[in-house]
């Protein structure tokens, strides 16, 4: 199976990247699935239900979210309707949405998407992520009753992306960290056989700080008293993104490459 995940997709700029490259990539590289963070679609915070069904148009299968899924009005009642978009599992059981899902590929190839938040240096309060997933995956065996099983762990420190990754080495076909928009140049297969990259990076304008204005970002650093409303950058995107390939039989990875398309940072090819 060949799976794409996109990094955090970052307001207008980002999304017309994914809207560009996605089905590019699924053209040229025959893609059987395909996942997209889209914590910062709308405007650099959340995402609307119209900006989930554009992503689904152009053939994203799975959206995952992150500390901003409930900043935009109207999300939580989508949340609980659209088993596609997914906020962190590692969350109170009483918050709407979810954040596992069972998704089947054109070939009939069951994946499992599990969405996970980070408990360092996040403003989003979550359960142990590890504990958590190993409650998801008593029920999954790759190779077994599924095809393929991806993690996305929305967190701020490496340390705790990796750990994560080689707690879950073996048990899932990849271990992918998002939220800090800088694309790590570290994209291996660990030592049981599970992809892995720290961090995809962001599909937004990076020409920015983060995807925000720059001028925006540093008067909050230089000014005490700065009252300045941060938007987002609006210059061409580059768009980031993890392609892995998984062994049929056993569902752990085969094969690895990242990608930057576009913008203003290193260029990969296609």
């Amino acid at each position: 199976m060949r799976i794409l995940i996109c990094g955090d997709v970052d307001a207008r700029t980002g999304r017309e990247s994914v809207a560009k490259w996605v089905p590019e990539l699924k053209k040229k590289f025959a893609l059987d699935f395909v996942i997209v963070n889209a914590d910062n679609a709308a405007g650099g915070f959340g995402i609307t239900a119209d900006i989930a069904n554009e992503f689904f148009a152009i053939g994203v299968d799975i959206l995952t979210g992150g500390n901003h899924i409930f900043d935009q009005n109207g999300i939580c009642a989508f949340l609980e309707t659209e088993s596609r978009l997914l906020r962190p599992h590692n969350l109170a059981a009483t918050t709407p949405g979810r954040g596992v899902s069972e998704s089947r590929t054109a070939k009939g190839q069951k994946v499992v998407v599990i969405h996970l938040v980070g408990q360092r240096f996040m403003p989003m309060i979550g359960n142990d992520p590890f504990e958590s997933c190993s409650q998801i995956l008593s029920k999954y065996t790759l190779g077994a009753n599924v095809d393929a099983i991806v993690v996305d762990f929305h967190a701020e420190f490496t340390s705790e992306k990796y750990a994560l990754g080689h707690f879950l080495d073996g048990r899932v076909s990849a271990v992918v960290g998002t939220h800090t928009h800088i694309p790590t140049a570290d994209e291996h297969i660990l030592e049981h056989g599970t992809a892995f990259q720290a961090d995809l990076g962001m599909c937004g304008d990076y020409d920015s700080v983060i995807g925000a204005k720059k001028a925006d970002i540093v008067e909050k650093f230089t000014k005490v008293y700065s009252k300045v409303k941060i938007q987002s950058a609006t210059g061409e995107s580059t768009f980031c993104a993890l392609m892995v390939d998984t062994d049929d039989k056993t569902g752990l990875a085969t094969a690895v490459k990242a990608f930057k398309l576009g913008g203003c940072i290193g260029q990969t090819s296609i």
